[in-house]
């Protein structure tokens, strides 16, 4: 079903109460995050916030995210726990909830003309 909607899978993010070396610290969303730039695999740690203002499935459980070509498309019929923000220059994110699964859309602009 997912290489029919033409997702690719970008990385797996877990929850986790330990602090992890060099987290960044996405204020917005109450969450340090680490370890994907320098994970071979796509895995990216998550500590949360006691304030992040994040749904509970999210800080609760592990997702898997996926890139997609048109995330407004993509979310099109899902439901969406998180409404596309940007999270960084350039990328489009939102979370979907699946089967009481979080699954995270992503979009990348590829070039100056496209805009977020």
């Amino acid at each position: 079903m997912v290489t029919q909607l033409g997702w690719r899978f970008h990385h797996i993010g877990i929850p986790t109460s330990e602090p992890r070396a060099r987290e960044l610290f996405l204020a917005a969303f109450g969450v340090h995050i680490a370890g994907f730039a320098s994970s071979p695999f796509g895995i990216e740690w998550m500590r949360y916030a006691e304030d992040s203002p994040l749904h509970p499935a999210i800080k609760s459980l592990p997702h898997v995210a996926f890139e997609v070509d048109d995330l407004d498309a993509a979310l099109a019929g899902q439901e969406v726990i998180s409404a596309p923000g940007s999270p960084s220059e350039g990328v489009r994110a939102a979370m979907i909830l699946v089967d009481g699964a979080p699954v995270e859309l992503i979009w990348f602009r590829r070039n100056q003309s496209e805009v977020p």
